[in-house]
């Protein structure tokens, strides 16, 4: 899924820098990945980047955690929206 790979590289380092105006950024490369992901992929995409999110957080303090926790609940959103 080089789709997924591409999002997940960006989210890491959103995530990592913890910028609060990039929270759009994450936001956009998620709605990308979803718009160009086969339908069949889509959920199992979003909890790879969901966990993906949950590990940085794990990993981070301050912003980046706060960051990490936005993009998980943004997936949380996608995912229960399916």
């Amino acid at each position: 899924m080089p789709g997924l790979a591409d999002c997940q590289s960006l989210l890491r380092l959103l995530i990592a820098r913890g910028d609060p105006k990039a929270i759009p950024l994450a936001q956009g490369a998620i709605d990308l990945y979803l718009n160009t992901a086969p339908a069949c992929l889509r959920g199992r995409g979003l909890r790879v980047l969901r966990r993906d999110a949950l590990d940085q957080h794990g990993a981070a303090a301050g912003v980046q955690r706060s960051f990490a926790e936005t993009v998980d609940a943004y997936i949380e959103r996608k995912l229960t929206g399916e």
